[in-house]
């Protein structure tokens, strides 16, 4: 079941990402996909300044915060290559 939670709360943090970062975005279905790595992303930047996600809430602002840095991250990738 923790599965499931952490999709749907990626899919909506990739969601309100996409939206905050305006012009980094990658379309409805790459936004959602990038929520879902961003959680991992978010998950991994948490665990390492010691702020574990204690509930739904903190997972989710984990994700969003993983999911705007790595749209950020992947935009300015992009943006160096062109």
């Amino acid at each position: 079941m923790d599965w499931i939670w952490f999709i749907l709360i990626g899919l909506l943090a990739g969601f309100l990402a996409g939206a905050v970062v305006k012009g980094h975005g990658f379309g409805l279905i790459g936004n959602l996909i990038i929520g879902v790595i961003g959680a991992l992303v978010g998950g991994f930047i948490f665990g390492l300044l010691g702020l574990p996600a204690e509930n739904r809430i903190g997972e989710f602002i984990s994700a969003f915060v993983g999911a705007v840095v790595l749209l950020l991250l992947i935009g300015f990738i992009k943006k160096k290559g062109a």
